[in-house]
């Protein structure tokens, strides 16, 4: 069931059902939460799940000025403060992994354990491939039409107002994220990163992010792309819950985990 909350005067929708610890989902940019449909059956049974929409995103309408994630994780932490009432595990997809790591460094009380999927912490990490896609997209793409239908059918600011919500986010994607190594290596929480093994973001770059976050999990799903959650769902969630639920298998070669 989804309703109205005012985060920091952001008047933000979310879906929540189930009962349990509290499990976040961040959905993807210019998304909405219909996209976790493949996920929320099996999260619900074992966890209490809400899922935001982000300004400008689905139900919640669009706020004055540029887009960015830094807004977004701060509009996140309210979030949880606010409707959840303290920590829970954060589960984010592209865009919304980024916002899980932000949120992981800026408030670490806050977050049980991450699972980041298709998600780069800096814009280089995108595939060459992707970037030509983003240049050549515009807001009335064939390739957009079920964004678009889903936006129109939902946002309350109306049809007329996707193309100018498109231009925010491609600017955004354009200029962030840039989250320093460093920063990255101030994430305390377990840390899931998860990828297609033909995804938008080079496995190069998702090794790296693996490598920063300190005692972090490396899932690669094969045969999937940056869609992983919709293609290959019921490997994805098994990966998820897994994480989520049992504590780490003893190994018996450890190396990057010695310590």
């Amino acid at each position: 069931m989804g309703k109205y909350v005012d985060v920091g005067g952001v008047d933000t929708w979310y879906d929540e059902a189930g009962q349990g610890d509290p499990l976040v989902l961040l959905h993807g940019g210019m998304c909405t939460n219909e996209t976790w449909g493949a996920q929320t059956p099996a999260f619900v049974e074992r966890f209490r799940t809400l899922a935001p929409e982000r300004r400008g995103h689905g139900h919640t309408a669009d706020e004055d000025g540029p887009l960015s994630y830094g807004d977004m994780a701060t509009d996140t932490i309210g979030f949880l403060e606010t409707v959840v009432g303290g920590p829970a595990h954060i589960v984010g997809w592209s865009d919304g992994g980024i916002i899980g790591l932000l949120v992981a460094m800026k408030r670490p009380d806050l977050v049980r354990r991450l699972v980041v999927i298709g998600t780069n912490y800096d814009t280089a990490g995108v595939v060459p491939e992707a970037e030509e896609m983003f240049a050549q997209m515009t807001s009335d793409s064939p390739g957009m039409a079920r964004l678009r239908g889903l936006y129109e059918l939902h946002s309350p600011d109306g049809p007329e107002h996707w193309p100018v919500v498109f231009g925010k986010f491609l600017e955004m994607a354009g200029r962030e994220p840039h989250i320093a190594v460093a920063d990255l290596g101030r994430i305390s929480a377990p840390t899931l990163v998860l990828v297609g093994d033909d995804d938008m973001v080079s496995l190069e770059h998702t090794a790296s992010l693996y490598r920063a976050i300190p005692d972090a999990e490396l899932a690669v799903l094969p045969g999937t792309s940056h869609t992983v959650l919709m293609e290959k769902p019921e490997l994805m969630n098994r990966v998820v819950l897994d994480f989520l639920e049992q504590e780490p298998a003893a190994t018996g070669l450890p190396l990057r985990r010695a310590g």
